[in-house]
């Protein structure tokens, strides 16, 4: 009940990739010779048990925890696999804050069960649905066969 509060409180819409978002700031200044706002920030929320599919957007993407279970954030990058954890407990070597840079395959998934996670996630330049590129299982095992299992996770 608590995930549907929050969607509600939030005013948060599904999103392609899975979770839920609300864009909650797009600057009125554009990038020089381009439609690309200099930043946008959205709330995304992503409940436990759904994933955020693998995508790539041209921009950096900064990651941001708020509240519930630390979310996973897996990246493929030059053909390389690698996770890292966005939560509070920095002993635990979780990271508050986490950089997703523009032309990196990622998506991301909950931690822990029965749970969900509330982040904001800051595109510098700003985010534009025409930069944004979701890809299929088969896409990527083509591409990263040696990552197929990994590549599973978020499918």
């Amino acid at each position: 009940m608590e995930i549907q509060q929050i969607i509600e409180q939030l005013n948060m819409q599904p999103h392609p990739e899975g979770g839920y978002f609300v864009e909650t700031y797009k600057s009125v200044v554009n990038v020089e010779n381009s439609i690309n706002s200099i930043a946008t920030v959205i709330y995304f929320l992503l409940p436990s048990g759904e994933k955020s599919t693998w995508h790539r957007i041209k921009n950096d993407e900064f990651w941001f925890y708020h509240s519930g279970s630390p979310i996973i954030v897996h990246t493929i990058e030059n053909g390389a696999y690698a996770e890292t954890i966005v939560g509070n407990s920095v002993l635990a070597k979780q990271q508050p804050q986490f950089l997703v840079k523009g032309g990196v395959i990622f998506g991301a998934s909950v931690l822990e069960e029965n749970s969900y996670s509330l982040v904001s996630c800051v595109v510098v330049p700003g985010f534009e649905f025409k930069d944004f590129e979701l890809f299929s299982q088969a896409e990527l095992v083509a591409q990263f066969p040696t990552l197929a299992d990994k590549i599973a996770l978020l499918h």
